[in-house]
């Protein structure tokens, strides 16, 4: 299940995670957005217990959409230990996205 999370607890589920995390900038008329959404819920299942998949709106999350330069979307950020380590943008196919996580977990 990928998390719908917000600035108030991107801290607790994205930095403070034990688990490696990608969060999946979005918002809900971005088209290419609505591609991603399918990948992710893919992995998610996949992954479950092994990786965390989170989303953010950032129409509504301007404080941490803002804090990491997010300019453009859909983009996912991959986090682990607290930490960014890598990042995706557009519209890429899981081919481009698995190895990323696999890479993390």
């Amino acid at each position: 299940m990928v998390l719908e999370i917000t600035d108030q607890n991107f801290e607790d589920e994205v930095l403070k995670s034990d688990l490696p995390v990608a969060v999946d900038f979005w918002a809900p008329w971005c088209g290419p957005c609505n591609m991603i959404a399918p990948i992710t819920e893919k992995l998610s299942k996949e992954y479950d217990g092994k990786f965390k998949f989170c989303k953010m709106n950032v129409d509504e999350n301007h404080q941490t959409a803002a804090g990491y330069q997010v300019m453009s979307i859909p983009l996912l950020l991959f986090f682990k230990g607290g930490q960014l380590i890598d990042s995706s943008l557009g519209a890429v196919p899981e081919s481009m996205i698995r190895p990323k996580v696999q890479a993390l977990v």
